[in-house]
């Protein structure tokens, strides 16, 4: 018995608990590594590049996979952004609107120049696949952190 305790515990540590996760949360693409874009972000979030942008095909490709309760800073693309839901339980705002609950399937289309923030819900994983549109032109402003009032949809 506590050689079967021992061998689930070191598996659980090496894996970074991917077993107790992928009972629950199942996605299509690899999670990928720490996000390098993590400073601006709140938790912590991975990426995974799909296709990178190049003269040939004009196109940013990535999966981005959010622990429970991490999300983007607000933000705008130049050249808007699609993402595509692929699994857990999500959420986008754009400025000055309510927020969406995004769940696995849904697509959200962010025209030019939108400010908004994405990331997952409170107790879910979350991943989505972003496509950078209108390359090679389309540029990201970063801006200020996503507030918990903002997160948790509290009355200011």
């Amino acid at each position: 018995m506590k050689k079967i305790l021992l061998t689930l515990l070191f598996t659980i540590l090496f894996t970074g608990g991917a077993i107790v996760m992928s009972k629950e949360y199942e996605q299509p693409f690899q999670k990928g590594k720490i996000n390098p874009y993590n400073k601006y972000f709140t938790g912590t979030t991975y990426l995974y590049r799909l296709s990178e942008n190049d003269n040939i095909w004009n196109s940013s490709i990535a999966n981005v996979t959010f622990e429970p309760k991490a999300r983007t800073n607000w933000h705008k693309h130049s050249g808007g952004q699609i993402l595509l839901v692929t699994a857990g339980e999500g959420r986008y705002q754009e400025k000055g609107k309510p927020a969406r609950i995004l769940k696995k399937g849904d697509v959200v289309r962010i025209p030019l120049n939108v400010e908004h923030w994405h990331g997952a819900a409170p107790d879910s994983w979350f991943s989505h696949i972003s496509i950078e549109t209108n390359l090679p032109d389309n540029a990201t402003t970063w801006l200020e952190p996503v507030t918990d009032k903002e997160y948790y949809n509290e009355e200011k």
